[in-house]
């Protein structure tokens, strides 16, 4: 299920650390100084509590926005808990959006520790809930509505559909949630398959239309991204210990250079 299209931030920590904690440089060495990188955090996190954090009714503490100018929020009634990740990139914004259909309805309700990957979309006509732990692959998509109606295709069908994701949602690549689904906690959702109906919990579905296609195993623990950032602070102490030792030999016209010249890399 191609998950993520993202790179490391600091040599020998592995991928998952880096997609919690920070921006990214092609699996390759970071080549910044230690003040150039927190530099970047800084305007990064500024950015996003300037620009996002008000396009939100609430966004809960710790967020990570990864390429922030590519993230769109819009619409009320839009609620973020803790810890959320969103990854974006130029050709594959990350977008939440409410089109209620009178000014200030619908809306979306996103729990704690959820990440949304590049080019992942939510748009709610009138409710969308996403629980806590879940993931959002690559290009996923989940809406509430049709948005037009079969035989009048200037208005939406009267009927309300909700969605609803339980705890722990894995969406594979591009996978779509259509309108009135519900989906129980720590189910897979298979790269492009198509939910047009409920999916019971800890399962894995695919296809087009999705269908169960396997059990998980009872017996076996889940460890979630609950488990990850069961504690933010610490973590986020311990990868800032990590970036001064890694990057501390770093130097500011090496890395100038490779900017100006990326092919130096390569030496």
């Amino acid at each position: 299920m191609g998950f993520l299209r993202c790179d490391m931030e600091t040599r020998g920590v592995g991928l998952v650390a880096a997609l919690a904690t920070g921006d990214h440089s092609g699996m390759r060495d970071d080549l910044r100084p230690y003040w150039v990188k927190k530099t970047h955090l800084r305007l990064r996190k500024a950015y996003s509590d300037y620009f996002l954090r008000p396009e939100c009714a609430s966004l809960g503490a710790h967020a990570t926005f990864m390429k922030p100018w590519y993230v769109t929020i819009s619409g009320p009634n839009i609620h973020i808990g803790e810890c959320f990740t969103a990854i974006a990139e130029p050709m594959h914004r990350v977008e939440i959006g409410v089109w209620g259909r009178e000014p200030g309805a619908g809306r979306v309700q996103i729990g704690d520790c959820v990440l949304m990957s590049p080019g992942s979309r939510i748009s709610a006509s009138d409710e969308i809930e996403i629980g806590d732990g879940s993931m959002l692959a690559n290009g996923s998509y989940i809406t509430d509505s049709d948005w037009h109606g079969i035989y009048d295709r200037t208005a939406r069908d009267d009927r309300v559909t909700p969605v609803r994701l339980g705890r722990n949602v894995w969406l594979g690549d591009h996978a779509t949630v259509l309108k009135g689904v519900t989906i129980g906690d720590n189910a897979v959702i298979g790269a492009r398959s198509v939910v047009a109906r409920d999916v019971p919990a800890n399962v894995i579905v695919a296809g087009n239309p999705a269908r169960v296609v396997r059990e998980l195993d009872p017996e076996r623990a889940l460890r979630t991204r609950m488990d990850y950032f069961a504690d933010p602070q610490g973590m986020a102490a311990f990868f800032d210990a990590v970036d001064r030792e890694v990057l501390a030999q770093n130097s500011l016209l090496r890395w100038l250079v490779s900017v100006v010249y990326p092919r130096s890399r390569m030496r």
